[in-house]
C-alpha cells in the first residue's frame, strides 16, 4: 500500500497559510528592492564610502627638503629622488622562492623579510629603503602581488667629508640628525603633503581621486661659507694633522668686513653619504664644541687692556730677567730669557712673564672686562647647535697668580671661532661683528670694544710676531703683510696639567695694511718635540691664507719677495705655558 494513501498520513493543510506565506515572501522582496533602489539610487554614500575603505587610500606626499648652497650658490646639501621597497602584507602574494630572490635582491635574510611580511593586518611595511633605480627594477621585474615602489628623497653632499662637520647630516627619513642640518630643520624640511588614490588588490595606484593638501617644499639656506675656501682649508689642515701625527684639529676663516665664515673645518671628518660607517665621535665641530686653552694667543688682549687703561705704551720697557717670575708659592718661566723688553717685543717674542707684570698693574675688573667685551665667556652665536661660552670667571675670584697666569691664556677655556672672532677687534679699528654662519647681504652692526689707536697699536705687535725675530716666520705669505700670534699651551690633565700633550694653535689676519681675513688654525695633540704654534699652526695659516687672498682677488699690499726666515741655525723663538 502506497504510504501517501494511508488516511492517518494525510495532511491536510489551510489554503490561507500558503498564501500567507507568498504574500510575505512577495513583501520581503519588495523591501530589498526598494533597499537597493534607495542606496543606489537616491543615497549612494554608504556603500561608496565602504567601497573606498576597501580600495580607497589616503597617501602622504613627502615634501623635498631644501637645498643648502654656499654664498656662491654653489651645492653643499641636495635631495635626489630614490625609490624605496614597500610592501602591503594583506595583500601579497608570494612564493618561498620568490622570497629568497626578493631577499637577494635587497641584501637582506629571507627570514627576516617573512616576519615583515606575515602580519596580514599591516597595510604597510618599508621592505628596503633608498635603492639605486637599478636594483628597484630588479625588484619589480619579480612581478610579486602586494610589492611595490615608494619614491622617496635621499640627502646627496657633493663635498663630501670636506663639509660634513658643518653641514652635518639626515637621518633615513630625511629628519636632520647633526650640524645645521639639524639646527634649520624648520626652514629645510617643508611641510608634506596628501592624496587620496585608489589602489588594486595588488597595493598598485590605478586612480589619483583627488590632492588633500599640497606639499610644501622646503626653502634653500644660503650659507656664508666660500666653498673655494673651504676646500683649500680642510685640504691643509687634514695634511698638518697626519704630517704631524696630531690628535685632531681644527680651522676657521672669518671675513673683516661682515663677520661672516667663510670656512670652517675639522679633522679628522667623515663621509656623510655613507650613514652605514656613521661615527658620533667624528661628527663633533670641533671649532665650535670643543673647549682648549688658547695660551699666548692671549697676550694681545692683556696687551690691549693695558693700553686702553693707560698703564703702559708700545715702548714701555718691562724687565723679563732672570726668566722666572715668582708669585706667591708659585713661579712663571720664560722658555727664552729675554732680559728688559718693551711692549711690542713682549708679544713678539711671546713672554710670559712680560704678559704677567702687564697684567698685575691692571684692575682685575678692567682686564675681564676687555675679554668679556671680546667675547670670551659668552656663546658667539652663530647659529650652529651645540656652540659652547667658553670659560672666563669672574674678576672677583681671580688671585694675583691667576691674574698673572690668564695674562697668557692660563685657566681660561675658549672655543677656535670665539678665538677667530674675538681677533677682528685687531683687525679692524677696534670692532666686534657678530659671527654668522648665513649670507648676510647687509653686514651687521658692530659693536666697539676698543680704541682705534689701541687696535693699530696691537697690530704693529702683531705683525712683529710673523716676522723673524718672532714665534711665527712660518706664518708668512708672499706679497702680503701678515700679523698674527702663536700659541701653545699643555693640555688639563686630572687637577693639573700634562707634560707632553699639547694645543698648539694660530690666529692671525691679513693684508695687515688694510685687513680682509682672519685666519685661526688649531692642533690638537701634535707630539712632544715639534708642538709649538709657530711650528704647527703657522704654516696651515700660510698656505690657506696665501690661496684664500688670491681666490678673493685681494691685491698685494707688500713685495713677492717679501718672505724672511730665520737663518738655519738661528734659534726659535718659542712660547709654551
Amino acid at each position: 500500500m502506497s504510504p501517501v494513501a494511508h488516511p492517518q498520513l494525510a495532511l491536510q493543510l489551510p489554503a490561507w497559510r500558503s498564501r500567507l506565506l507568498l504574500l510575505l515572501l512577495l513583501a520581503w522582496l519588495a523591501a530589498l528592492a526598494l533597499r537597493a533602489l534607495y542606496l543606489q539610487g537616491l543615497d549612494n554614500d554608504f556603500l561608496q564610502q565602504k567601497g573606498e575603505s576597501r580600495y580607497s587610500r589616503v597617501i602622504e606626499l613627502a615634501a623635498t627638503r631644501g637645498p643648502i648652497v654656499d654664498r656662491n650658490n654653489e651645492p653643499l646639501a641636495i635631495s635626489t629622488p630614490v625609490e624605496s621597497v614597500a610592501a602591503s602584507p594583506a595583500h601579497v602574494e608570494i612564493t618561498p622562492e620568490q622570497v629568497r630572490r626578493l631577499a637577494r635582491l635587497l641584501g637582506e635574510d629571507a627570514g627576516d623579510l617573512r616576519k615583515k611580511l606575515a602580519d596580514a593586518r599591516r597595510e604597510f611595511v618599508y621592505l628596503k629603503r633608498q635603492l639605486p633605480p637599478d636594483e628597484a627594477a630588479r625588484v619589480v621585474a619579480l612581478g610579486i602581488p602586494g610589492v611595490f615602489l615608494q619614491r622617496e628623497h635621499r640627502r646627496y653632499y657633493p663635498a663630501g667629508e670636506v663639509t660634513a662637520h658643518l653641514i652635518g647630516l639626515t637621518d633615513v627619513d630625511g629628519r636632520g640628525r647633526e650640524a645645521l642640518e639639524l639646527a634649520f630643520e624648520q626652514q629645510l624640511a617643508g611641510r608634506a603633503g596628501s592624496r587620496r588614490v585608489i589602489k588594486d588588490r595588488l597595493g598598485t595606484i590605478v586612480e589619483d581621486m583627488e590632492s588633500i593638501r599640497a606639499p610644501q617644499n622646503g626653502r634653500t639656506l644660503a650659507l656664508s661659507i666660500d666653498a673655494r675656501i673651504q676646500y683649500l682649508a680642510y685640504r691643509e689642515l687634514k695634511a698638518a694633522v697626519a704630517a704631524n701625527r696630531a690628535r685632531a684639529g681644527s680651522i676657521v676663516v672669518l671675513d673683516v668686513a661682515t663677520g661672516e665664515v667663510l670656512a670652517m673645518a675639522s679633522a679628522p671628518s667623515f663621509n656623510p653619504n655613507n650613514r652605514g660607517r656613521f661615527d658620533p665621535q667624528r661628527a663633533r665641530n670641533r671649532a665650535v664644541t670643543d673647549l682648549f686653552e688658547p695660551g699666548s694667543t692671549l697676550k694681545p688682549f692683556t696687551a690691549a687692556a693695558a693700553l686702553e687703561a693707560g698703564t703702559v705704551r708700545p715702548e714701555s720697557v718691562i724687565q723679563t730677567a732672570p726668566g722666572s717670575l715668582a708669585i706667591g708659592n708659585r713661579v712663571i718661566h720664560d722658555v727664552h730669557p729675554q732680559g728688559a723688553l718693551t711692549v711690542a717685543q713682549v708679544i713678539q717674542k711671546s713672554s710670559n712673564i712680560g704678559a704677567a707684570k702687564i697684567a698685575l698693574e691692571l684692575k682685575p675688573e678692567a682686564m675681564w672686562s676687555l675679554f668679556h667685551q671680546a667675547g670670551f665667556g659668552a656663546p658667539p652665536h652663530s647659529g650652529f647647535p651645540g656652540e659652547v661660552p667658553g670659560r672666563l670667571r669672574a674678576a672677583a675670584s681671580w688671585r694675583p697668580i691667576e691674574q698673572a697666569t690668564m695674562s697668557y691664556g692660563h685657566g681660561i677655556s675658549v672655543s677656535l671661532l670665539q678665538l677667530a672672532r674675538a681677533y677682528l677687534i685687531f683687525a679692524t679699528d677696534g670692532e666686534l661683528r657678530p659671527a654668522t654662519l648665513l649670507r648676510r647681504e647687509v653686514p651687521a652692526g658692530a659693536t666697539r670694544v676698543i680704541s682705534a689707536r689701541t687696535a693699530h697699536a696691537v697690530r704693529r705687535m702683531l705683525e712683529m710676531a710673523a716676522q723673524p725675530g718672532g714665534t711665527a716666520p712660518r706664518a708668512q705669505v708672499p706679497g702680503y703683510r701678515v700679523a698674527g700670534k702663536t700659541g701653545t699651551s699643555h693640555k688639563p690633565e686630572g687637577r693639573g696639567y700634562a707634560a707632553d700633550r699639547f694645543v698648539a694653535s694660530f690666529v692671525g689676519f691679513a693684508p695687515a695694511s688694510a685687513p680682509r681675513l682672519v685666519v685661526a688654525v688649531m692642533i690638537d695633540e701634535p707630539p712632544a718635540g715639534r708642538h709649538t704654534g709657530g711650528a704647527v699652526a703657522a704654516p696651515v695659516f700660510s698656505a690657506v691664507m696665501a690661496e684664500a687672498l688670491r681666490a678673493l682677488g685681494v691685491p698685494p699690499d707688500a713685495p713677492l719677495d717679501n718672505v724672511m726666515l730665520s737663518l738655519p741655525d738661528a734659534q726659535e723663538i718659542r712660547e709654551e705655558v
